[in-house]
């Protein structure tokens, strides 16, 4: 693994990607980047609030340029659990880098989200979060190189798995 690739964190919302993308830059002493905190402090709003005022497909089109502007090397980066919508910017994430996908079980992910619409997960009118995650996991597990099964297992376990799957000390 080479210290300039990108680790580039993928999955549904609420899998752990931030929480795990910090620990794992701290152990890694890299710099790290949440797309979804990046796209709202460029836009100056919370997630929800600009999928509200302009609606899904807007937010699709904002976090595809949000991604497709990054041009970062070594950082551990989580996305939001949309960006897999993206052809584009899924592969201009894996040209910088690798995608580990964190894979948690339905039931369990369930229990994770309370409120969909608190969250600004993107998703059709009506959509029930089983819905979301059967149209969704198909494309995680597309673009993934590397899957993470997260069940049982915190924050911490998790970042010591991804390190030992990556070979790094």
């Amino acid at each position: 693994m080479g210290d300039r690739a990108n680790l580039v964190l993928i999955g549904m919302p609420g899998a752990g990607k931030s929480t795990v993308g910090i620990l794992l830059a701290k152990a890694l002493a890299r710099p790290f980047l949440d797309t979804d905190i990046y796209l709202q402090s460029r836009e100056g709003k919370p997630l929800q609030a600009i999928i509200q005022e302009r609606g899904i497909e807007f937010f699709k089109d904002l976090e595809e340029n949000y991604v497709l502007s990054l041009a970062c090397e070594g950082y551990v980066i989580a996305t939001g659990g949309s960006v897999v919508y993206s052809q584009r910017a899924m592969e201009h994430l894996r040209r910088s880098g690798r995608l580990l996908f964190l894979d948690l079980s339905f039931p369990l992910l369930a229990r994770r989200i309370q409120d969909m619409d608190a969250r600004g997960i993107v998703r059709t009118p009506g959509q029930e979060l089983e819905a979301l995650y059967r149209e969704r996991k198909p494309l995680y597990e597309k673009y993934a190189d590397i899957r993470i099964a997260c069940d049982h297992k915190d924050h911490e376990r998790v970042v010591r798995e991804i390190l030992l799957l990556l070979g790094a000390r």
